[in-house]
């Protein structure tokens, strides 16, 4: 495993995130292809196995369950010391006034809620799941100020929104003298490129590092197109990258994994590693060879040609997942 500095900080983390919405209890209605901890176990041993020090979740994965279960996996497969924990709030979680939003209310309430569940004193990364347009920017970053400075959480960042309400949120926690956001995780693959534009130029300029979500576009960059899965047939998030204009895109990929002899996923991974605003990936895994293939890609250097290939059939495409 290769590591990196998170945004511009001095925190160490794996070029690889694992994402933990994988992980859940099917019961509690998040999705119909969660892992529970005995399903999820391998998953876990082998990020540790690997090098991967970073785990991504959130409140609203599985309704709290996959807290959970990030928080039973540390205590069995590994310490709180050697993993960089992050995880969300926005989402709603219950119809109380402190359930859902970027309140001071919900972000104080919230950050407890997923303390106790994942069985620690802090994370490391508390990210704003969204923008919430309804709470005033000023009320959002001093909340978030607050957990930092009570010990609760190291950093903050943020996640998928335009850059004028990134921009916005960061100069608010600068006119208050607040802590500002480290990092955007951010919906990007060779499917999703429209945070090129504006986001990732604001992200460079400014020091904050991209944790990309989606970077195998729900799988879709995974397997020849038209192939389907458990989640594809029930995730109703897999509507996207599915137009016809995505399918050239799924076999420029195929072209270049077979004519290097690697999976799919080896190729469209490597390409989103390439953009140096990019600190780590988050990959879910649900297969054995699902991390594998995202390790071996850390390492996978395209060649000018083969990204010339994989960039040229992109066409212009509305944002999705704000």
């Amino acid at each position: 495993m290769e590591y990196t500095r998170l945004g511009s900080t001095g925190l160490t983390v794996s070029r690889l995130a694992l994402g933990c919405m994988s992980f859940g209890d099917r019961s509690r209605g998040f999705n119909e292809w969660a892992l529970d901890d005995e399903a999820a176990a391998p998953i876990f041993r082998q990020a540790v196995e690997a090098g991967i020090t970073f785990w991504d979740t959130a409140n609203i994965y599985g309704i709290g369950s996959s807290e959970e279960i990030v928080g039973r996996a540390i205590r069995e497969y590994t310490t709180r010391e050697d993993v960089v924990l992050a995880t969300k709030v926005n989402f709603k979680m219950h119809d109380g006034p402190g359930g859902a939003g970027l309140s001071r209310r919900a972000i104080l309430e919230q950050i407890d809620a997923s303390l106790i569940r994942l069985n620690t004193d802090f994370v490391d990364l508390y990210q704003i799941h969204r923008f919430d347009p309804l709470t005033p920017v000023e009320e959002t970053m001093e909340a978030l100020h607050d957990v930092v400075k009570s010990g609760k959480a190291r950093y903050i960042g943020a996640s998928s929104m335009w850059a004028w309400q990134f921009a916005k949120l960061q100069h608010a926690a600068d006119l208050g003298g607040w802590t500002r956001f480290v990092t955007m995780q951010d919906q990007y693959s060779l499917m999703m490129r429209e945070e090129e534009r504006e986001m990732f130029p604001l992200l460079a300029d400014q020091g904050v590092g991209s944790l990309p979500w989606s970077p195998l576009a729900k799988g879709r960059l995974t397997r020849p197109w038209g192939e389907q899965t458990l989640r594809g047939e029930t995730d109703p998030l897999q509507a996207r990258y599915t137009e016809e204009h995505d399918r050239p895109i799924a076999e420029a990929v195929q072209r270049v994994a077979e004519a290097r002899g690697v999976p799919m996923a080896q190729i469209a991974l490597a390409w989103v590693l390439r953009n140096p605003v990019v600190d780590a990936p988050i990959v879910g895994a649900t297969k054995p060879h699902h991390l594998p293939d995202a390790v071996a890609a850390v390492h996978l250097e395209l060649t000018e040609d083969e990204v010339r290939e994989l960039e040229a059939p992109y066409r212009v495409t509305m944002p999705t997942g704000f």
